[in-house]
């Protein structure tokens, strides 16, 4: 059995979706590293530091998950962390397209490497960090969405544009 897993992305913010899959994740893998991207195409709403911090309130009870943030390649922070199976999230088959083409290059790059893709429950699957976004901004109930932190962070961060 594999140790440890990493589920890495960008978090802006954090989903209900995200944490189901944290959390099954934590039950399949002995120690499990939710990756915080620094480098992402995606113009995010929230610092670096703001995505931990919230990674780290979400999964403050759940003990085999460390939240660290990450620079560059995934692979090799893999790599640093002696980590050879990466946790990707799939809602739709649009996901599913983008993902598989991530997991084969990944495989080109680092062979021993596997992906796991993981899907969330059926009453998470609709959503997504930019969906709950903009959501936010025009300032309807995002509870259904979010876990209660990132409510917060939410509704502080639209109070302040």
């Amino acid at each position: 059995m594999k140790k440890l897993a990493i589920y890495a992305g960008t978090f802006d913010p954090i989903t209900f979706g995200h944490v189901d899959l944290i959390v099954r994740s934590s039950e399949i893998f002995s120690n499990v590293i939710l990756a915080i991207a620094q480098d992402t195409p995606k113009n995010t709403l929230f610092t670096l530091e703001e995505r931990v911090g919230m990674g780290k309130q979400v999964t403050c009870k759940i003990k085999n998950v460390k939240v660290m943030p990450f620079n560059g390649l995934l692979i090799n922070f893999a790599k640093e962390m002696k980590c050879s199976v990466l946790i990707r999230g799939i809602r739709a088959y649009s996901d599913f397209e983008a993902e598989f083409q991530m997991a084969l290059t990944n495989r080109q790059l680092a062979p021993s490497m596997e992906t796991l893709f993981m899907m969330p429950k059926e009453n998470h699957s609709y959503v997504s960090s930019g969906v709950v976004k903009q959501i936010a901004r025009l300032g309807a109930d995002i509870r259904k969405f979010v876990p209660g932190p990132v409510v917060l962070h939410l509704k502080k961060k639209f109070a302040e544009k």
